[in-house]
């Protein structure tokens, strides 16, 4: 917990502390007189003068302030020094003191993402581990274990990189260079467009149907396959094949390459087990023998994959409305055969709110209805309430680790990749808070001090990478907040400055004194919805 706390200090007190940096740093080259440069508030703990400044660390280490002579109008300076303070100087000056502070904290980001990419990390690699049935990398070809090393001639190292090179390349034939066996050569694949949608921004990538991980084999047994009639049901996991271990299924593929005739599979089931009014599942290994089918992988066995069936339907979702039910299979998608679920699911994402004909097989038999997906309320880690467009279904989730490779960025090509994702993060939080004033972003998304604390808690679990990109996102926050319009924030100051600059007179005391008790009033109410969120969640 002492720990927790610290961190949470350290966040929000290098924060603001950059910012002040930021104000202090301009006035003094402005010429402006600082008296005062504390971090943190409340009592001194220690401290030093040099020169005109006091320079201090105060008890509560929660942000920081700077004094700056002469910022309060009305305030006395003796006339040699009367020109030095903040409100004497020019617009153009104050303009920029008030405008260092936001900029330093948009700008330090890019200092902690170089920290972040330079160096050895661990990445996952552009290794594909599984190829989903009829999707465009099937058709072209694509196999599990080949290697994307290019999309259309641009190169890609990790497999976020692959991801991020499909955004707007989409329904036409893309040129990928992969190495398959020690050798390269090029396939062309045609992507499907998958919109991601989100209160924030809508992305249109391009799909091609691989996944990093490799699949853990888990059976979808149809009515009357041989697989039924051999025992087998819907979600066993193939442990062993004639005794050959099936960690994934690249390692079934290999094992039923090798046996034929009668086949001996050991299986893990699922068995519920009643404890009073809890249900356990409890985890059981079983043996079947049945013969070998033609095709290969799963369909060797009779069965077929377990994603084209449901493992969890969200309660009030369109799909449980719908009488949608766990262990039921997908069929098709206006009449058109469903071929996976990854693919469904970008299929019906491009469709947004239109209803779509589904049909789907239960216990009672072929159903086939108009349904479509819709906005459903889901509490997220922290609490955060997404209301994004959705059907309510998920399939079967199992797979097995993707490969990870480390990943050596030099100083400037880390320098490079943080000067692209900041102004990309920037550009999402202006967003946010747009969004909040247009109600596209719901209130409930405002988090105060202890969803900051959480979240400094969370990422430090994970690592001080993810601890240093909170710090980012956090920074970046602060900076974008802080340019607004509102009185108190830097943002009216600038409005203030720019005001005079162009009438030739400074706002009205009376104007400025009503304009910060509505400022003030704003502050606060924000801040009793950010405490109001944090306590109910």
């Amino acid at each position: 917990m002492f720990q927790n706390i610290g961190l949470f200090a350290l966040l929000l007190g290098v924060l603001v502390t950059v910012h002040e940096l930021g104000h202090f740093l301009v006035a003094k080259a402005c010429g402006v007189k600082v008296l005062k440069f504390s971090f943190g508030f409340g009592p001194k703990l220690l401290g030093f003068v040099k020169g005109e400044t006091e320079y201090q660390i105060a008890l509560l280490p929660l942000g920081g302030y700077v004094k700056m002579a002469g910022d309060i109008p009305g305030e006395e300076l003796a006339p040699e020094e009367a020109h030095r303070g903040f409100l004497a100087q020019p617009p153009w000056k104050r303009m920029l003191i008030v405008l260092a502070g936001p900029v330093f904290n948009l700008v330090f980001p890019i200092l902690i993402y170089f920290f972040v990419f330079w160096g050895a990390h661990e990445v996952t690699s552009t290794r594909v581990g599984n190829v989903l049935p009829e999707s465009p990398a099937a058709v072209a070809g694509l196999r599990p274990g080949d290697r994307v090393l290019a999309v259309e001639g641009d190169k890609v190292r990790t497999y976020q990189e692959m991801a991020d090179a499909f955004v707007g390349r989409f329904e036409r034939p893309i040129p990928l260079t992969i190495e398959r066996e020690g050798k390269q050569q090029i396939v062309e694949v045609t992507p499907l467009k998958k919109v991601e949608s989100s209160p924030i921004e809508t992305i249109e990538r391009g799909v091609m149907g691989v996944e990093s991980s490799s699949r853990v084999p888990i059976l979808g047994v149809p009515p009357d396959s041989v697989a039924a009639r051999a025992g087998l049901r819907t979600f066993d996991r193939v442990l062993a094949i004639n005794g050959t271990l099936v960690p994934d299924q690249a390692a079934l593929y290999d094992a039923l390459a090798k046996h034929s005739g009668v086949l001996e599979l050991t299986v893990q089931r699922s068995r519920p087990v009643e404890a009073g009014a809890v249900v356990a599942h409890v985890p059981e290994v079983m043996t079947f023998q049945l013969e070998k089918q033609p095709g290969e992988g799963l369909a060797a066995l009779g069965a077929e994959s377990s994603e084209f069936y449901v493992s969890s339907v969200l309660p009030g979702s369109p799909a449980a409305k719908a009488g949608i039910q766990w262990g039921d299979r997908l069929v098709s998608l206006n009449g058109e055969p469903i071929r996976s679920f990854s693919m469904f699911q970008v299929q019906i994402s491009g469709l947004g709110e239109k209803p779509f004909g589904l049909t789907w097989r239960s216990a009672e038999g072929m159903r086939t209805e108009q349904i479509a997906r819709a906005p459903v309320q889901v509490k997220e880690e922290f609490g955060q309430v997404s209301t994004g467009p959705v059907l309510g279904v998920q399939s079967w989730d199992f797979s097995a680790p993707a490969e990870r490779i480390q990943l050596n960025l030099e100083w400037h090509e880390a320098l490079t990749q943080s000067a692209r994702i900041v102004p990309t993060i920037i550009k999402q939080t202006v967003k946010a808070i747009a969004g909040l004033f247009d109600n596209s972003v719901p209130l409930s998304s405002i988090g105060g001090p202890i969803m900051m604390y959480q979240m400094a808690a969370k990422s430090s679990e994970l690592g001080w990478d993810y601890f240093l990109q909170l710090m980012a996102a956090i920074s970046i926050n602060l900076g974008v907040v802080n340019l607004l319009p509102i009185p108190i924030l830097d943002g009216f100051h600038l409005v203030a400055a720019g005001w005079e600059s162009v009438r030739r007179r400074p706002i009205p005391v009376r104007v400025r004194e009503v304009a910060n008790v509505v400022g003030l009033a704003m502050l606060v109410a924000l801040m009793l919805v950010a405490f109001f969120n944090d306590i109910t969640r």
